[in-house]
């Protein structure tokens, strides 16, 4: 199959099939999940409904990133992650819809249960390589290594960072940023969304430039210069669109208070915001990333930080299927039934 070449706003076409994103990515009040936290104007960004291989932030930039491999001739995507990968996962399925391969390096053990996403990257036909626990460093490294052996066996790789956090990349939410003034019909008080890698954080500051609103990104604890690299990322956005300087040091603002013992360790406060979102509003989380934004909302405005007037948009990024790891989802089965009522 020859591969597709994705439009730059839009969701791209994979050899004139469905698109690999559907966007825009539906926006509404949550007033359920709003009253529960303390804010009487609470938005919904629904970026785990862009259709992908169960969805997430993901798809929006792999529009832009097959877009460039497929332009560089590539044959093959390389990218890496946690065991748990939403990246991963929506690269293996970009790649399936593109003609590609996709080879995948995990910081995950040779013996890992093939559960929730990492089923999926299997079943999506990628390549896994678990290289047993790495740090954020260590799996940058671990990518482009895997990128050289690619080409070493003749085949045409295209190297991704983790979590798409590319100038390319963070392109597609300087475009999210836009989308979502054009639904709200105005910029709200406050964006609210996890920080893994930073780039989709990084879009939305810099797409929100010159409007009053705040993007706070919650640290889920991917990386130890997470504060830099969006303020860095912002500045050289590859969407085309001059500008000096969207992210000063002083307007990137990240919670660091919320990951607990690192990436993928679940909290007490992220079990209790995946059931308060469910409960509220049928709203389904995941454990690594976004029910710790919704614990660090609830507590800056518990604290008065977020004042309970503001428009505030929970920026919802996907990540539902690693609910089903075990790590995950016996605890939260013992908290669902300890806890029927709010």
């Amino acid at each position: 199959m020859t591969p597709g070449r994705p439009g730059r706003d839009g969701g791209g076409t994979p050899a004139a099939g469905a698109p690999l994103a559907f966007l825009p990515t539906p926006c509404h009040p949550a007033p359920r999940l709003g009253a529960a936290l303390g804010l009487a104007d609470l938005w919904v960004k629904r970026d785990d409904q862009t259709g992908l291989a169960l969805g997430g932030n993901k798809a929006r930039k792999l529009v832009r990133l097959v877009a460039d491999a497929s332009a560089a001739g590539a044959d093959t995507l390389v990218t890496g992650g946690g065991p748990q990968s939403n990246h991963a996962r929506t690269t293996a399925a970009a790649a399936v819809r593109f003609g590609m391969r996709c080879e995948l390096a995990l910081a995950a053990d040779p013996g890992t249960e093939p559960v929730g996403n990492l089923l999926l990257d299997h079943l999506l036909g990628a390549v896994v390589h678990p290289l047993g626990p790495l740090d954020y460093d260590g799996l940058e490294a671990a990518i482009v290594s895997l990128g050289e052996r690619v080409r070493a066996e003749g085949r045409r790789a295209y190297v991704i960072p983790v979590g798409g956090a590319s100038p390319v990349g963070v392109g597609a939410y300087v475009d999210a940023a836009r989308e979502l003034v054009g639904q709200l019909g105005g910029a709200p008080d406050w964006v609210v969304c996890a920080d893994g890698s930073g780039g989709t954080h990084a879009g939305l500051l810099a797409g929100l430039a010159g409007t009053p609103t705040r993007v706070l990104g919650v640290d889920v604890g991917t990386r130890n210069d997470l504060d830099r690299a969006v303020a860095r990322l912002a500045s050289a956005t590859g969407d085309g669109t001059p500008r000096s300087d969207p992210a000063p040091g002083d307007a990137v603002l990240v919670d660091h208070d919320h990951y607990g013992a690192g990436y993928g360790a679940p909290t007490p406060e992220s079990a209790e915001a995946i059931i308060l979102a469910a409960r509220t509003e049928g709203l389904v989380l995941d454990p690594v990333y976004t029910a710790k934004a919704l614990a660090a909302l609830r507590t800056w405005v518990g604290d008065g930080r977020i004042e309970p007037g503001a428009r505030v948009v929970f920026w919802h990024t996907g990540g539902a299927p690693a609910l089903f790891a075990p790590r995950y989802r016996d605890e939260l089965m013992a908290r669902a039934y300890a806890s029927r009522s709010l």
